[in-house]
């Protein structure tokens, strides 16, 4: 899925009137310098934003993003599924992207919040304000195809999210994260977490993101894994793997095997058929061989979407 050669992108930004700063830039798909996007929203049209059309051109994905725009196109990319998670290098992107508050009127700047919405009361229109954050949920950019979102505050844009995917109420999935195929996510696809296919992350489920304490290694789970609910991993998960609900497995955890030898979590990353459970009368964490015929996957009658 990756691209290669350059990227050119055009786009509609909005910036703040009295500062000039960027404060967002939505790429939608087929726009282009013939067909220009055009929004519109109720800041701009009380003269607290204006809206202009940009223009971006991506030489290197393997490049940091240059600036705002830039970054902003990136996380198109990967919510319209062109590119995958971790094929666009996206270091330094907190840095490039401005703090908004994301309100019923548009993106503004938190300190133009109370003018706003003095001057839309003068017009008669409420404001509310729905995040303070640098990155916006995905659905007010791009809204992939076959996927169930139950609540969209919970999906930042930059998730990559299969045809098939079911974020379900208490469910969140990050920036450059997501599923490779249908899944049921009722816990937290962290930053920099890929989920596979026919895999189920129970009610309060966590993964720990590549941002969770500075790291770089990259949790991943397979296909037809199940994460019990209120559960978590610091480790990759092979294919077929099961987690007792309420175990929280890191890369230190000791962990007893079938044959009674004690490892850490990260010796057995990565493997698949593992049932990771807690022993009820020692407490330790024990690993014993899952059977994958006892595993069907997710209910399919739930991912025709």
């Amino acid at each position: 899925m990756s691209i290669s050669g350059s990227i050119s992108a055009v786009g509609h930004s909005y910036l703040d009137v009295a500062s000039g700063t960027r404060l967002d830039a939505w790429f939608p798909a087929g726009a282009s310098a013939d067909a220009p996007p055009a929004r519109s929203c109720l800041a701009v049209e009380l003269g607290v934003n204006v809206g202009e059309t940009v223009t971006v051109t991506i030489a290197d994905l393997a490049a940091p993003p240059a600036d705002l725009a830039d970054a902003y196109l990136r996380l198109h990319l990967l919510s319209r599924r062109e590119i995958g998670p971790h094929e666009a290098n996206l270091d330094g992107v907190f840095g490039l992207l401005t703090n908004c508050a994301w309100t019923s009127a548009g993106p503004v700047l938190p300190e133009r919040v109370d003018a706003l919405r003095t001057a839309a009361a003068g017009v008669g229109q409420p404001v509310t304000v729905t995040a303070v954050d640098k990155i916006p949920r995905m659905v007010d950019y791009v809204i992939p195809s076959g996927v169930r979102i139950a609540d969209a505050d919970r999906v930042r844009l930059g998730a990559y999210l299969a045809d098939g995917t079911t974020v379900m109420h208490e469910g969140f999935v990050n920036f450059n994260a997501g599923t490779l195929g249908p899944a049921m996510v009722e816990g937290r696809i962290s930053a920099g977490v890929v989920v596979g296919a026919h895999s189920d992350l129970g009610g309060s489920a966590s993964t720990m993101g590549t941002l969770s304490g500075g790291g770089k290694e990259i949790v991943s789970i397979g296909e037809y894994c199940l994460l019990g609910a209120n559960s978590g991993i610091g480790i990759a998960l092979g294919d077929y793997c099961t987690v007792e609900a309420g175990l929280y497995v890191t890369a230190g955890s000791r962990i007893t095997l079938p044959d009674g030898s004690v490892v850490k979590g990260r010796d057995i990353s990565g493997r698949s058929g593992m049932l990771l459970i807690r022993n009820s009368t020692s407490g330790a964490i024990e690993m014993r061989v899952a059977d994958p015929s006892r595993w069907e996957g997710i209910n399919p009658e739930l991912h025709k979407n």
